[in-house]
């Protein structure tokens, strides 16, 4: 039996597991990762990367190959809602192309469009190309063994079937919906089914030049019976992925005319267009919101669809997993650096459990707007009461859909409220609104961006260890009790003065403490316990939960 020691396992070789790969590696964590597959995707499904995403990768240093993936940086990214792309139309809700669209003031990086199929190699360089990565492609996790110091995870190599085990502190668990890693833990899964669906990935050569909609980032077919499917660009060009919207009754694919609905949204009902098209693979999916009841227990951690699943509408599946690499990263380092409590690694579940139970939300109030079409039944007629409805409905979904493409404030302004981790100042919270961001430092949010006068952004400062953001040139005697404190306790830190007006304003306090992931973990003009303030953010103060 081979056995392979290292500091954590990771299962599921996935954009998630990929990324919790390189995050490890940037901050000196060896990991073994552990993949059933090759690696090959063969129906890509993640599209979007956003915002808070692309930052991370910009401190990844990937966002170049990302921007440069092969979308074409001049194809326009609107919405249409039609009967068909040969069909009528009934709005059309207008976003410039990569190259157009403009970089928010919020930010340093702009949302990006890259599909699974570009993504995900370019995630599996960055991370094989790390001296602390072992990968382990085409071996299949068989069941793990916990005890006091370690876990064993068992796996079996497919090619050669020999038994290899590693030997690791921490398992993170990115092995998806059906998580077997989870099912052993015994972990339960809260929610509910929304609906069964079925994926049919396309190549049409040139078929933007075949109707009369335009270029589109996603195409939404409304007929008779309400909003029935929807076409989304994959690569910009050949590459399209229909998703046809049932029911709660499973679909049943001997039956699925998956030529018929290609045709229905190419042309109409009664005049079938005649663009060639090629039907690469049909896949049915289950669409639901699901919730593990927790994402820690011991050494075993779940992130990613293991530990949540929701509507893709939106794209906040991978992204919240992103997020959740971003939060769980420093703890394991913070840990097995023995700096941080293992109670740090408690407060992963407390503070990202809250943030994708609304991601989900988002995610669902997203597909209920997609559902909202009342009295659809005369959208296909070319008279004039079917004018009237067309423009109806074209107006209600354009105007219910508009917060899943504009989402600002879920992208980047999502908060840790009530974080053992942070210390609270008795401020009260910004509005917590999907659409819109309101920047602020209070504890728990993500430190704002501002552009410094070298040309860096403020979240260019933040990544390694803990930031104490220095805004005043009148409080040494607090900066020397924090720095004290830090090193007593041999927790990083780094200073950095800021005097630049703009940042000052906005970061509204002389002193602010950013956490590792970018969060901002305290704030005050004055110091009078600088210990207990670091002892609260390296988790000594976290209540560890652990099964009988």
């Amino acid at each position: 039996m081979k056995v392979i020691k290292t500091q954590v396992v990771i299962v599921g070789a996935g954009p998630v597991g990929l990324g919790m790969a390189v995050e490890l590696d940037q901050r000196g964590v060896t990991c073994v990762l552990v993949e059933q597959s090759d690696g090959t995707i063969e129906h890509p499904r993640t599209g979007l990367v956003a915002v808070r995403t692309m930052e991370l990768f910009r401190r990844w240093d990937i966002v170049p190959a990302v921007r440069d993936c092969g979308f074409p940086k001049d194809y326009e990214l609107s919405m249409v809602f039609c009967t068909a792309l040969n069909g009528l139309l009934l709005d059309r809700e207008h976003y410039p192309s990569m190259r157009d669209a403009p970089t928010p003031s919020e930010t340093p990086e702009k949302k990006q469009r890259c599909p699974q199929m570009w993504l995900q190699p370019i995630m599996a360089e960055k991370a094989l190309s790390s001296q602390g990565v072992t990968p382990l492609f085409q071996h299949r996790f068989t069941h793990f063994e916990l005890n006091a110091e370690c876990v064993h995870v068992y796996t079996k190599n497919l090619l050669t079937q020999e038994e290899v085990v590693i030997e690791a502190a921490y398992l993170v668990a990115c092995d998806g919906a059906n998580s077997p890693v989870r099912q052993q833990l015994g972990i339960e899964m809260e929610g509910r089914l929304l609906s069964y669906s079925v994926n049919i990935l396309l190549r049409i050569p040139d078929l933007v030049r075949q109707h009369a909609m335009g270029e589109a980032e996603r195409y939404m077919f409304v007929g008779p019976q309400g909003m029935w499917g929807n076409l989304t660009v994959v690569d910009g060009k050949d590459i399209w992925r229909l998703t046809v919207l049932g029911s709660r009754d499973k679909m049943n694919l001997d039956t699925f005319d998956a030529r018929g609905w290609v045709l229905a949204a190419l042309g109409t009902a009664d005049q079938p267009t005649r663009i060639p098209f090629e039907i690469l693979s049909v896949v049915p999916w289950r669409r639901s919101e699901m919730l593990a009841t927790k994402f820690v227990e011991g050494r075993v951690i779940l992130a990613g669809d293991s530990a949540h699943t929701m509507s893709p509408t939106g794209g906040m599946g991978m992204n919240t997993g992103m997020q959740e690499v971003l939060d769980l990263g420093w703890k394991l380092q913070g840990v097995l650096e023995g700096w941080a409590e293992t109670g740090l690694l408690e407060s992963y579940g407390i503070e990202r459990r809250p943030i994708a139970a609304r991601n989900i939300s988002f995610s669902t109030q997203n597909f209920q707007a997609w559902q909202d079409t009342p009295d659809p039944q005369a959208v296909c007629d070319q008279t004039e009461e079917g004018a009237k409805v067309r423009a109806k409905l074209g107006m209600r979904l354009r105007n219910a859909t508009r917060v899943e493409w504009e989402s600002m404030g879920l992208q980047i302004g999502h908060r840790y409220e009530d974080s053992p981790i942070c210390v609270p100042d008795g401020t009260e919270p910004t509005p917590d609104d999907f659409k819109d961001y309101v920047g602020t430092t209070r504890p728990g949010a993500r430190a704002p961006h501002l552009w410094l006068d070298d040309g860096r952004s403020t979240l260019d400062l933040f990544g390694a260890g803990f930031v104490l953001l220095i805004l005043d040139e009148n409080v040494a005697e607090a900066v020397d009790a924090l720095v004290s404190a830090f090193a007593a306790r041999r927790v990083p830190l780094q200073l950095v003065s800021i005097r630049q007006k703009n940042v000052q304003a906005l970061y509204a306090y002389k002193l602010v403490l950013v956490r590792p992931d970018g969060h901002v973990g305290w704030r005050g003009n004055t110091v009078s316990n600088a210990i207990s303030i670091v002892d609260t953010l390296r988790g000594s103060n976290v209540n560890v939960v652990t099964n009988p």
